[in-house]
C-alpha cells in the first residue's frame, strides 16, 4: 500500500522533513531571489493531530501566534490589525495596509458568501447528511490568483479535504508550497486545530491529519538553525512529545470561538488585564480559558516593558505552552516548567 509516512507527533514529522530536504533535496533554486533547496511532492501523516507543536530548544516557537492565527482563520477574518500584532512580518502581505487577501484562508472558508452561508457550513451539512462523502472539500486557491504577477500574497494553501470514516474525522491538506522551517510549523498547527474543532462540531472522534506539499523547500539562510534542530531531535530519548497536549473539549462550539476572539481583542489593545480568576468567570471551557491566558501573557510581554510575566498567569498555563514561552522569551518568562 502506498501512503504518506506516518508519525505520532508533528515534532517527529518536522525533523524528518527537515532532514529530507536539507540532505536529499532535488533542486537548488532561487524563485523571486529566495535561495532555497527543494523537494517536489512531499507528504506526511500525523496519527495524533493534537501533537501539533514541536518542543525544541533550537527552534523556539511562539504559541500565542499559533493560536492567534488559527483563531483568525476560524473568525473568517482578513484584517491586518490582529494577525500583524503577533507577527509584524505579515504586513508585507498586505496591498492596502489594512487587509490581507491570499493567505487569509479563513475568509475563504468560514466567512459567509453571497448566499449567506459559508463554504464550511455547507461542508458540515454535507457530512451530516452523507458521512461517507468524498466531496467535502474546502477550496482556497482561486483561478485568478496569478493574474497579478506582482501580488505580495499568493495562497500557499490549495484546500482542505474532510473525510468521515468509521466515526473518525480525517483531514487532508493540499499545499502548493511550504517552507519546511517556517510556514510548515504554523500551517500544521492551524489546520489540525481546525480539524479538531470540526470534529467537536460533528460529534466525532479525531482521525488522522495528512499534509501534501507540491514544493517543500528550505531557505539556505535557515540551514544553520536546521542543523541545530536536527542535532537536538536526534538526541531526544524517544522522539515523543515532552508534554501531554490537552484535547479540545468535545462541547466546543462557535460561541466559544467568538468569545475568545472578543476577549483577545480587548487584551491585544490593552483595554483589560486578566488573571486566572478573571477568565474562570467567563463562560468558557478550561481549555479556552488557558488560551486567553496565553493572550494575557502576550499582553504583558507587549505592554509591560521589561517586566517579567506574572507568575500567577504562567502557573495557570498548560505546561507545554509555558515551556514554549520560556524558550521564546527567556528574559521575560521565569523558568519553571518541567517535562512530564
Amino acid at each position: 500500500m502506498l501512503a504518506p509516512l506516518a508519525f505520532p507527533s508533528f515534532e517527529q514529522a518536522y525533523a524528518a522533513i527537515l532532514r529530507h530536504v536539507s540532505d536529499n533535496h532535488q533542486y537548488a533554486n532561487a524563485p523571486r531571489g529566495n535561495d532555497s533547496r527543494e523537494c517536489i511532492g512531499v507528504s506526511f501523516q500525523l496519527t495524533d493531530p493534537r501533537q501539533r507543536t514541536p518542543f525544541l530548544v533550537a527552534r523556539p516557537i511562539n504559541p500565542v501566534y499559533h493560536f492567534a492565527e488559527a483563531l483568525w482563520y476560524l473568525g473568517g477574518r482578513r484584517d491586518l490589525d490582529m494577525i500583524a500584532h503577533y507577527a509584524p512580518r505579515r504586513r508585507a502581505d498586505s496591498r492596502d495596509g489594512s487587509t490581507i487577501d491570499g493567505s487569509a484562508y479563513g475568509a475563504r472558508i468560514f466567512a459567509p458568501t453571497d448566499g449567506g452561508t459559508s463554504p464550511f457550513a455547507r461542508v458540515l451539512d454535507l457530512l451530516r447528511s452523507e458521512k461517507d462523502s468524498k466531496r467535502a472539500f474546502l477550496p482556497v486557491f482561486r483561478p485568478g490568483e496569478l493574474d497579478d504577477p506582482d501580488s505580495p500574497d499568493v495562497p500557499c494553501l490549495l484546500g482542505l479535504h474532510l473525510l468521515v470514516r468509521e466515526d473518525h474525522l480525517h483531514m487532508v491538506t493540499y499545499m502548493r508550497a511550504n517552507d519546511a522551517d517556517r510556514g510548515l510549523i504554523a500551517d500544521a498547527f492551524s489546520f489540525s486545530l481546525i480539524q479538531e474543532f470540526t470534529t467537536a462540531l460533528l460529534g466525532l472522534q479525531l482521525g488522522t491529519y495528512t499534509h501534501h506539499v507540491g514544493s517543500m523547500h528550505l531557505g539556505t539562510s535557515s540551514l544553520p538553525r536546521v542543523q541545530l534542530v536536527l542535532t537536538e531531535a536526534a538526541a531526544a530519548p524517544d522522539g515523543r512529545p515532552r508534554f501531554t497536549v490537552p484535547a479540545m473539549p468535545a462541547e466546543t462550539i462557535w460561541v466559544h470561538i467568538r468569545t475568545v476572539l472578543e476577549h483577545e481583542q480587548l487584551l491585544r489593545t490593552n483595554q483589560v488585564r486578566y488573571g486566572p480568576r478573571d477568565v474562570a468567570g467567563l463562560d468558557l471551557p478550561a481549555y479556552w480559558q488557558r488560551v486567553l491566558l496565553l493572550f494575557e501573557a502576550h499582553r504583558q510581554l507587549t505592554y509591560r516593558a521589561a517586566d517579567p510575566v506574572e507568575t500567577r498567569v504562567l502557573d495557570a498555563l498548560e505546561p507545554g505552552a509555558r515551556w514554549q514561552l520560556e524558550h521564546r522569551w527567556p528574559t521575560r518568562v521565569q523558568t519553571r516548567s518541567v517535562a512530564r
